[in-house]
């Protein structure tokens, strides 16, 4: 079952500091029963809250080391964001030494220094399991595993229908159950590729919709990612190779293609009309860059002419004037009767 609670946390000092409250940030904080907490003191206020239904509030003073990493996914899930995007790669310890920050200047001097906290819940609903629909994020690794081959469907249907964004939104759930699972697996052993494969393989319908959605240099940033892993990943070169036509990268695209049609003979004719087709496209920017230079030098001269006829001083400034030519010659006579 999932319990509602409204909660502020915070210090257990003079003032009272408060650090969280999800009254401010407008959505209640959810705990499904039987899955860990991460903090100790929230089960036992979880089985009180439970009994009596009603607001409670408990000092924690040991373990609250590790509320900084749970305050930044609660608060990340406020706004909308995914709360364990940000330590996809390692674990929530990990990746803040990593860093050295979690982005939030108070989380960052609680982590520094811990103290004791002060917890105050508020039980505002009960929900029985079938009432309702657990978020990616709130599954174990089992259920996030049996929920993948159900986004990969619903996403491809919203392909089909051409409602890419939504696409995009499914296809990205899907590949964060994933990860979720991939990051406790040993890197390039049996399982972790199992899973890598079922990552590419969402990650490159991901790059579909957004070769839809003319995103052209995200499509390229992820393909080279998956070529840069998996040389052999005849779909990403073949993305890729889309996308580089599209922003006029010609030798990359090219080379894209012919990759595709060495890992796979039968994408023959397929690749052949990509071939014409950036050919074609090519032929066509080169001559509209060569009308457009071609008008730009154009232009260029006429302003000169323009300027020139404007200032017409500026030539004949360099002409000798007959005053300066009546000097010049008395010059010229007087050397000659010198030399005399």
């Amino acid at each position: 079952m999932r319990l509602k609670h409204s909660i502020p946390s915070m210090f257990l000092s003079g003032d009272r500091t408060v650090i969280d409250d999800s009254k401010k940030a407008g959505m209640p904080m959810e705990m499904v029963i039987g899955n860990l907490f991460k903090l100790d003191v929230w089960e036992t206020l979880n089985i009180l809250l439970f009994s009596v239904f009603y607001v409670l509030s408990s000092m924690a003073d040991q373990h609250t080391g590790l509320y900084p990493i749970v305050a930044k996914s609660l608060r990340r899930i406020a706004v909308g964001k995914d709360p364990v995007d940000w330590h996809i790669h390692t674990c929530g310890m990990a990746n803040m030494f990593a860093y050295h920050s979690l982005g939030y200047d108070d989380l960052d001097e609680l982590q520094k220094e811990p103290q004791p906290l002060y917890f105050v819940m508020e039980l505002l609903k009960v929900q029985q399991p079938s009432e309702y629909d657990r978020e990616s994020w709130a599954l174990n690794d089992e259920e996030r595993l049996k929920t993948v081959p159900m986004l990969h469907g619903q996403g491809n249907k919203l392909f089909k229908q051409g409602r890419y964004d939504d696409a995009t939104l499914k296809y990205k759930e899907a590949i964060m159950c994933i990860k979720n699972v991939q990051t406790k697996e040993k890197a390039w052993e049996a399982p972790w590729l199992r899973l890598e494969k079922m990552v590419n393989t969402l990650t490159l319908n991901y790059c579909q919709c957004l070769l839809r959605m003319e995103e052209y240099y995200e499509v390229i940033e992820h393909t080279t990612d998956i070529i840069n892993q998996h040389p052999g990943a005849m779909k990403a070169f073949y993305l890729s190779g889309k996308a580089n036509m599209e922003v006029w990268n010609e030798a990359e695209a090219r080379d894209d293609f012919l990759r595709v049609l060495d890992l796979d003979p039968g994408m023959k004719k397929t690749i052949k009309k990509e071939l014409a087709v950036l050919k074609m496209r090519m032929e066509l920017k080169n001559e509209e860059d060569r009308l457009k230079y071609k008008g730009m030098f154009t232009k260029m001269a006429r302003e000169q002419e323009s300027l020139e006829l404007e200032n017409p001083d500026q030539e004949i400034s360099e002409q000798t004037s007959p005053e300066q030519e009546t000097n010049q010659g008395k010059q010229i006579q007087r050397k000659h009767l010198q030399s005399k």
